[in-house]
Formats: structure tokens, C-alpha cells, sequence
């Protein structure tokens, strides 16, 4: 019977702490508390990772991506600008304008469909596309590189229609 009884306590203890801290998040702890969900001690001898706590670090490829974008989209066969690329690269420039001593190189992409050679020199053009649509916009030549991969790098495997839209396409790597 003593069993039951404290079985039964510890039962109504447990739901009841449980209860108590649905909805909270470290903020609403005790400091006692805070040190088990932070998995380390608080008295300064705890090393985080300051891209976790601060977001990217500035300038940097997380930056570029989380804040930016970092890739424009082609049509078929194509490697002129849409005006959502030229949205997106103008957006590139003012975050390099911002970060002088950033450099990049633009890598271009294609899709399966047509030979090595075909994609390599279309890939070229896309890239070069990328960066002359940069430098229009104030970015000096020197800072932007480029590089073709045709359809050797794809973004996504598959050979339908959505993978191929997203495979033709032009990206920025910050180097």
C-alpha cells in the first residue's frame, strides 16, 4: 500500500512539473536552471559558438546566403538576367559594397540536357552574365571571378522539369 501512495505522489509531481514548464524558454528560467539547457557552466569558462548566438559572421558565405542569396535562376538555353535575378544581384553588390575587401567567384551552372562542351561554354556565359551585370553595378572586375561547371555539379538530382530549373542556374561563393 506505502508503494502505491508514493508512486501516485510521484506521478502528481511529475505532471505538475511538466505543466508548470510548457511554453517557457530559457529566458523564463531560474539561472540554476538556464546551465542545464545551455549544456555548459555560467561562470565565463563556457566557449559558444558566436555564429550560433549572433547569427552569421559578417561577410562570410552564411552571411551572403542567410541575408542576400546567393544564386540567380536561367531559362532554358538561356543566360540572360530576369528581373528577379537582377533583383538579387543588385542586392550582391550593395552587401559587397558593404564589405570591400570581399571577393567572389560566380560559379555557373546548367542543366543534364546537352553535351559536356555545350553546358560548359553556356555555364561560362551565365557566369559571365553574373559578374558583367555586377560590375554594371559598381563592383570592381578584380573582386568578381568566374568559373563554369556545365552539368557537372548539379543542385539537385533528378531529370524532370523542377530539377532542371533549379540546376540552371548561377551562384556566388564568397571567397
Amino acid at each position: 500500500m506505502f508503494f502505491r501512495t508514493f508512486m501516485i505522489i510521484a506521478l502528481m509531481f511529475t505532471v505538475t512539473a511538466c505543466a508548470k514548464n510548457k511554453g517557457m524558454d530559457a529566458g523564463d528560467l531560474r539561472v540554476d536552471e538556464r546551465q542545464d539547457i545551455m549544456a555548459g557552466p555560467l561562470d565565463g569558462t563556457q566557449v559558444y559558438d558566436r555564429s550560433v548566438l549572433d547569427g552569421p559572421t559578417p561577410g562570410s558565405q552564411q552571411d551572403l546566403v542567410v541575408n542576400v542569396g546567393d544564386r540567380v535562376f536561367f531559362g532554358y538555353d538561356r543566360y540572360d538576367l530576369t528581373p528577379e535575378a537582377q533583383r538579387t544581384l543588385e542586392l550582391q553588390a550593395e552587401w559587397m559594397k558593404r564589405y570591400p575587401n570581399v571577393r567572389m567567384t560566380i560559379e555557373g551552372h546548367c542543366d543534364e540536357r546537352g553535351t559536356r562542351e555545350y553546358n560548359l561554354a553556356l555555364g561560362e556565359r551565365r557566369a559571365n552574365s553574373v559578374k558583367s551585370y555586377m560590375v554594371a553595378l559598381g563592383i570592381e572586375p578584380m573582386r568578381v571571378n568566374t568559373i563554369s561547371y556545365g552539368k557537372e555539379r548539379p543542385a539537385v538530382l533528378g531529370s524532370d522539369p523542377a530539377a532542371w530549373t533549379q540546376n540552371r542556374r548561377g551562384v556566388s561563393i564568397v571567397e
